[in-house]
């Protein structure tokens, strides 16, 4: 049953600044995550230590920009590492094939998380507060753990829509995937409300099935990543992907729920989510950002 964490909105709300470079991977990352946590941040931060303990399995959800979130994901992951867990470390925010451009540059520098970053994201457009999540990359390294790359990119989901997905993954893991088979209902409507929402509800719709595939396939991806890491492994990734219902959990083998917990890191004010959503939520103040809707056109009348 999903708990609201109370504690968290009041011992983050003072909480992190909003920081960091939007582009370059070797910029340094912001002040609050070099400097030590307040003890109230400490505590929220243990709290989300003592539910990921006894898991195998931990999907850590976030808001992207959201400094709050990245650190009491970041205070919580070095609390179980100081305990001695070893689990692999899946993030979104690599593409699958840059795999080997992150082992290969583990063997060149291996402390240094610039140059992890800067080798698996040379000729991609920058897209992620690199900076955020630069402290992540730096524990994996520090404490020897898998580092593996969670997303499926761009091109390879143009690639999946022209030939199939047997192309890029091949036909025995599409079938070990399911991928050979049409993805449930529910999941694909789901996805295209949740999608059409995340487009302030201006997406083409004739657009939404094919964006919920491509959804449903990378959570399909991570879910391939978590089996093969099954003994400890956690997932840093966008709440859409972590969530029970509709994510990387219905991807996964049935008796995999056990040893399981799904977080969602959400912000105040946002609306009530299901209660098969995840195991646990955890609510901060919201980062401050520009109105995302403002960008889209809106017809007379409002929307649809």
């Amino acid at each position: 049953m999903r708990r609201r964490a109370g504690l968290v909105g009041l011992a983050l709300a003072a909480g992190l600044q909003a920081g960091g470079d939007t582009a370059a991977a070797q910029d340094s990352p912001p002040a609050a995550l070099q400097a030590p946590a307040p003890a109230p941040e400490i505590a929220a931060a243990t709290e989300l230590a003592t539910a990921m303990a006894g898991r195998a399995t931990v999907l850590l959800g976030e808001i992207h920009d959201n400094p709050r979130h990245h650190r009491l994901r970041l205070e919580a992951l070095r609390l179980r590492l100081a305990a001695g867990w070893r689990p692999a470390l899946v993030m979104e925010q690599f593409d699958r094939e840059r795999q080997p451009d992150l082992d290969r540059a583990r063997l060149e520098q291996p402390g240094s998380a610039d140059h992890v970053i800067a080798a698996a994201t040379a000729g991609v457009r920058a897209s992620w507060l690199w900076a955020e999540y630069r402290p992540f990359v730096q524990l994996a390294l520090d404490y020897d753990l898998p580092l593996l790359a969670g997303n499926v990119s761009r091109a390879d989901l143009a690639r999946i829509r022209k030939e199939g997905p047997g192309a890029v993954l091949g036909p025995e893991l599409v079938a070990a995937l399911g991928l050979d088979r049409p993805i449930p209902g529910d999941i694909v409507t789901a996805l295209e409300k949740e999608i059409d929402r995340g487009h302030c509800y201006r997406a083409p719709p004739d657009l939404l099935p094919g964006l919920a595939r491509s959804q449903a396939i990378r959570d399909a991806w991570m879910a391939h990543l978590l089996r093969r890491h099954a003994a400890a492994v956690v997932l840093l990734a966008g709440n859409g992907h972590v969530r029970r219902d509709y994510g990387v959990p219905r991807w996964l083998p049935p008796g995999r729920g056990a040893d399981l917990i799904a977080v969602g890191l959400l912000e105040a004010g946002q609306a009530e989510l299901p209660a098969a959503a995840f195991d646990r939520v955890f609510t901060t103040p919201p980062a401050p950002r520009p109105d995302p809707c403002a960008a889209f056109a809106t017809p007379p009348g409002g929307g649809r």
